[in-house]
C-alpha cells in the first residue's frame, strides 16, 4: 500500500517547491496545539504557525466546535444580493478593533486577494473622480522596496521583483519603488513624495516587518512621517497587515505602533485563527464616497465566489473570542519577552547577524552565503530541525519563528536550543 509521500509525489504540485530537488513533503495526519504529527507518529513543534496563520495551536476544539455548528446551518451563499449573520457579526466586531476610522469591509478568500482587492480600490477612487476633472486621476503605486504582497498579478506588481516575480515581470504594471524610511532618508523622501504628488494614487506597506522579503523591520517613527506626508498630499495609505494582523507584533495590529493611520488595511492569515481561507479589505469613509453615486460603471466590480463565506466568518468569530481573551495576550507578552532574552543572550554571536525581535516574531541572518531566498541553507537547517522535532522553513539565510500563541514556555526553550545549534 502506498504512503501519502508516496501518492503525493504521483499527484501534486507543491507551493514554492522544485519539482526535482526539493525533499519529499511530510504527510502530516493531524494536528494538537502546536504540534504537527505525520503519518509516522512523529511530532514536530509548529515553530512558524504554519505559515504564519496558526494563531491559537492546531484543531483548537473551540473553534472546530463554531465551525460544525454553523456547517449544520448554513455553508455557503453567494454575497452578491445576499448576506448572513456571521459575516455581519464579524463585520461589527472587528471594526472597532481596527487601527483606525474604518467604514466598511470588503471581504475576499486570501492575503493576495486582500491587496489586489485594495490596489483596484484604490485605482477606482482615482478614475471615478476623474469624468469631470481630469487632473484629479492618479495612477501610480509607490511600495517599498524589498516587499511582498501576493502572488496574484495586481499583488505580483505592488511587490519588490524578485524570485517570486522574475518570470513575469513584463506583464507586471510598473510601480514607484522607495526604500523603507530612516532618519537618514526620510526628508529625501519627502521631497519625492511631493515632487510627484499629482501622480500617486496610493502607498502600500508592510507596516514595521516586511515577512516574505526576510522579516526586515524598520522604524516606527519614520514611517509615521512618511505616512503623515502622504496623508499631506492626498495619497491613499494602504497597509498591509495579513501577516502582522492579530497581535503578532505584540499589539493587536502593527499599525498601532504609528499615530497616522491607514486609509484601507488588508487582513488574512490569523484573521480565521488559521482554520480557513478568508480575507478582508477596510478601508474609511473618503474612499467609500469615491464609490457612492448613481452611475454604475462607478461600482466596484470585484467579487469572489466564496466571498464573505460563512464557515470561514465563523472561524474568524471563534478566533476573535480566543484573541480577546487574557490568556492569549499574556501568552503573546511571554513569547516577547522570551525572544528578547534570546536575542539579547545570542544576538553577537559570531554565526548570526541582524538579530531582530518584534512581539512574537524573531528573526537573524546565518553567516552563510548570500543574503537572498535561494541561498540553499534553508533546507539543510529544514532538515535539521525536523530531526529535533521542531518545524521551522527559514528564507534563504534568514532564520526566524513565529510560533502559534499556545506554545509553552518549555517548548520555546526546544526551538531555542536547536536555534542555538544551528549557530553553532
Amino acid at each position: 500500500m502506498q504512503s501519502l509521500q508516496e501518492k503525493d509525489k504521483l499527484y501534486i504540485w507543491h507551493p514554492f517547491t522544485s519539482l526535482t530537488t526539493a525533499a519529499a513533503p511530510l504527510a502530516i495526519v493531524k494536528g494538537e496545539g502546536v504540534y504537527l504529527v505525520d503519518e509516522d507518529g512523529n511530532r514536530y513543534i509548529d515553530a512558524i504557525s504554519s505559515w504564519w496563520v496558526n494563531l491559537h495551536g492546531h484543531a483548537h476544539p473551540y473553534i472546530a466546535e463554531k465551525i460544525y455548528r454553523q456547517a449544520l446551518q448554513l455553508e455557503q451563499v453567494i454575497f452578491a444580493g445576499f448576506t448572513h449573520r456571521p459575516a455581519v457579526e464579524l463585520a461589527e466586531r472587528l471594526m472597532p478593533l481596527l487601527p483606525g476610522n474604518f467604514s466598511k469591509i470588503f471581504y475576499s478568500d486570501n492575503g493576495s486577494t486582500a491587496t489586489e482587492v485594495a490596489v483596484k480600490m484604490a485605482l477606482q477612487f482615482w478614475w471615478n473622480q476623474s469624468d469631470s476633472n481630469s487632473s484629479l486621476r492618479r495612477t501610480k503605486i509607490v511600495a517599498f522596496n524589498n516587499s511582498y504582497h501576493g502572488d496574484t498579478f495586481g499583488a505580483m506588481s505592488v511587490s519588490d521583483r524578485s524570485v517570486f516575480t522574475r518570470a513575469f515581470q513584463d506583464k507586471l504594471f510598473d510601480v514607484i519603488f522607495i526604500d523603507t524610511p530612516t532618519q537618514d532618508n526620510i526628508e529625501s523622501l519627502k521631497v519625492f513624495l511631493h515632487a510627484n504628488q499629482d501622480d500617486i494614487a496610493a502607498f502600500i506597506y508592510e507596516p514595521l516587518v516586511q515577512g516574505a522579503g526576510g522579516m526586515k523591520m524598520y522604524d516606527a517613527s519614520s514611517l509615521n512621517q512618511l505616512l503623515v506626508t502622504c496623508k499631506q498630499f492626498g495619497i491613499l495609505c494602504i497597509a498591509d497587515e495579513v501577516m502582522t494582523g492579530f497581535g503578532r507584533t505584540g499589539k493587536l495590529f502593527a499599525s498601532e505602533y504609528i499615530d497616522s493611520k491607514p486609509d484601507i488595511i488588508c487582513l488574512s492569515k490569523g484573521l480565521t485563527g488559521g482554520t480557513m481561507a478568508l480575507g478582508v479589505t477596510a478601508c474609511t469613509s473618503r474612499v467609500i464616497d469615491a464609490f457612492v453615486s448613481s452611475d454604475n460603471l462607478k461600482t466596484f466590480f470585484h467579487g469572489h465566489s466564496f466571498t464573505a463565506n460563512p464557515l470561514a466568518c465563523t472561524a474568524a468569530l471563534a478566533s476573535l473570542d480566543l484573541l480577546q481573551k487574557d490568556e492569549c495576550w499574556q501568552n503573546i507578552s511571554m513569547i516577547t519577552e522570551k525572544n528578547t532574552r534570546f536575542i539579547r543572550k545570542t544576538g553577537n554571536h559570531h554565526a548570526v547577524k541582524n538579530a531582530r525581535t518584534l512581539g512574537t516574531i524573531m528573526a537573524f541572518e546565518l553567516n552563510k552565503g548570500k543574503d537572498e531566498y535561494l541561498n540553499s541553507v534553508s533546507s539543510e537547517i529544514t532538515a535539521f530541525m525536523l530531526s529535533k522535532g521542531i518545524y521551522l522553513r527559514p528564507l534563504g539565510n534568514t532564520v526566524y519563528i513565529m510560533p502559534p500563541y499556545c506554545i509553552l514556555p518549555e517548548q520555546l526553550e526546544v526551538v531555542y536550543g536547536a536555534i542555538e545549534e544551528v549557530m553553532g
